[in-house]
């Protein structure tokens, strides 16, 4: 894990994903690299260049506006000894993350969120959705005051679709890099409901040729896959959920389109999300 994007608005849930950020990033050797977006008014925009005019004074006065705060930001003792690279771009925030990311070939994205009132200021939103499912790369979602991150226990949520199975894998490699150990959690609900032999059966096929990641395989019955997710990764106190999303279908269609993003914004521990 050689670069981790931080997206920012300067707001104290920006700054308990950056906290969490500097730890993974001390603990891998990594560099750190905030970018702020800049959303400005159409009439700002050049349209023949297709990007805000650095020359306009309004343009000039919210850079320099967001310069200063930088400033103040990497002043903060969490970030001694780490190479945090600042960065501001006039662009909407999806789009301008998602490019952004791609450019630097960044391997984790580290977002803020409130919690169980969903993501509100970090990035309003359809944003944080148009992130989560577009993004390529990994995202790890910080909830309020989950500063701390401290992983023994990492919840895979999962279908058992063999065609999701890399999803597995990928997660496989995060816990590995955390040093926790993988939870493979399929809930069993009343509406989709699957006999213990079938579940069984489906899993082993889903984990089948994948002997070397080994995690420790769950079935839960819950009254729906969201609630089950969280309330199992309450009972084993799991320090992270992992869930994977569908490009084309975004963060309500996780699994085919069986999970609401309910998930992401009510569960109070951190959410990763793995591309399909």
């Amino acid at each position: 894990m050689k670069k981790i994007l931080v997206p920012t608005d300067f707001s104290d849930q920006a700054e308990n994903a950056l906290k969490v950020a500097a730890k993974l990033a001390k603990r891998f050797n990594s560099e750190i690299h905030l970018v702020h977006m800049l959303e400005l008014p159409l009439e700002l925009i050049d349209p023949v260049q297709g990007h805000a005019s650095r020359n306009l004074p309004e343009a000039i006065f919210f850079m320099k506006l967001a310069h200063q705060r930088f400033l103040k930001l990497l002043q903060r003792p969490f970030l001694q000894d780490i190479t945090v690279y600042e960065n501001v771009h006039f662009n909407s925030v999806s789009k301008g993350i998602l490019e952004f990311s791609k450019n630097i070939e960044c391997d984790l994205i580290v977002m803020g969120s409130y919690g169980a009132s969903g993501f509100q200021e970090m990035l309003i939103g359809s944003n944080t959705e148009k992130i989560v499912r577009s993004s390529k790369i990994p995202v790890l979602v910080i909830k309020e005051g989950g500063s701390e991150f401290n992983v023994e226990d990492f919840v895979l949520a999962t279908d058992a679709e063999p065609a999701n199975q890399h999803s597995l894998q990928k997660a496989s490699e995060f816990a590995k890099l955390l040093g926790a150990k993988l939870h493979l959690l399929y809930v069993n609900t009343p509406n989709v409901f699957k006999t213990s032999k079938q579940i069984k059966e489906q899993l082993k096929v889903f984990t089948e040729g994948l002997e070397d990641i080994n995690p420790k395989i769950h079935i839960y019955n819950d009254v729906s896959i969201e609630r089950g997710i969280m309330n199992f990764a309450e009972e084993i106190d799991a320090g992270l959920i992992g869930i994977s999303t569908h490009g084309r279908k975004g963060i309500a269609h996780f699994f085919n389109g069986s999970i609401s993003e309910d998930l992401v914004n009510n569960a109070k521990r951190p959410v990763v999300t793995f591309m399909l």
